[in-house]
């Protein structure tokens, strides 16, 4: 199975893409900046930035500091709360599930190319195990494209969340742009679709019947001459009234 490594480079370049697109699908997930929030009030919120992510809301201040934080105010957002947009809650469910697929994906890519590179398990359907790790790669980037998707359509039509007061933010932003959670999710979701198609797109590849034939001839000289040899060590006699016959 050696010969098959030749015809596996593009899946190679896919684990490749699949485990830089599953890293920044991990970037995202922790990043708090999915929502650039300009805000009017600078009292608490010094900079008048804040940022929106799927865990946290944070902004720079020098009045509130969240303890361990220099000049740092956070608020988690918990999934059963009623303020909670359905976007982020989505976020934090399907965006968790795309991590583990994912790694799933990875996973199954890996195994399928140290069987197709070493031949480690020469019954291995390899084609079947290909397309199977990109169907799960193709699934956690579907997973992870919902609430990328739905959360920067919000943006873009600048809905408002509304926090409960300890969270000091204002009811509603003078205006919010895309973070960079956003931007790096969307770009390791790219990659994994990229991977998970070259995953299932693999052939296994078909020999010439020209390169066979030789081989096929070869084998029939070889029984051939293996029965030839076989009656003639058997140390029977011929019999002179069949050759007398074979020669009229």
């Amino acid at each position: 199975m050696t010969y098959l490594a030749h015809y596996a480079n593009a899946q190679l370049a896919a684990l490749w893409m699949g485990c830089v697109g599953w890293t920044f699908t991990i970037m995202a997930l922790g990043l708090v900046q999915w929502r650039v929030w300009k805000v009017p009030d600078n009292e608490v919120i010094s900079s008048g930035v804040a940022w929106v992510g799927l865990w946290r809301v944070c902004f720079n201040s020098y009045t509130v500091v969240t303890p361990g934080f220099k000049h740092m105010y956070c608020s988690y957002i918990d999934l059963t709360d009623a303020y909670t947009p359905p976007e982020i809650a989505s976020g934090q469910v399907l965006m968790l599930l795309s991590v583990v697929v994912g790694l799933c994906g990875n996973a199954g890519g890996v195994y399928t190319l140290r069987n197709v590179f070493f031949g480690m398990d020469k019954n291995s359907p390899i084609r079947l195990l290909f397309i199977t790790a990109g169907s799960l790669c193709l699934t956690a980037a579907g997973m992870s494209l919902i609430p990328l998707l739905w959360t920067l359509t919000s943006v873009v039509n600048n809905q408002t969340i509304n926090f409960p007061p300890d969270f000091k933010m204002p009811k509603e932003p003078d205006s919010q742009s895309v973070g960079c959670g956003i931007v790096i999710g969307l770009v390791g979701a790219v990659l994994m679709v990229v991977s998970g198609v070259n995953f299932c797109r693999y052939r296994l590849p078909e020999r010439s019947r020209a390169s066979m034939q030789p081989s096929l001839s070869h084998e029939v000289q070889l029984d051939g001459s293996a029965a030839q040899g076989a009656l003639t060590s058997s140390g029977g006699i011929n019999n002179p009234a069949f050759e007398s016959h074979e020669h009229v």
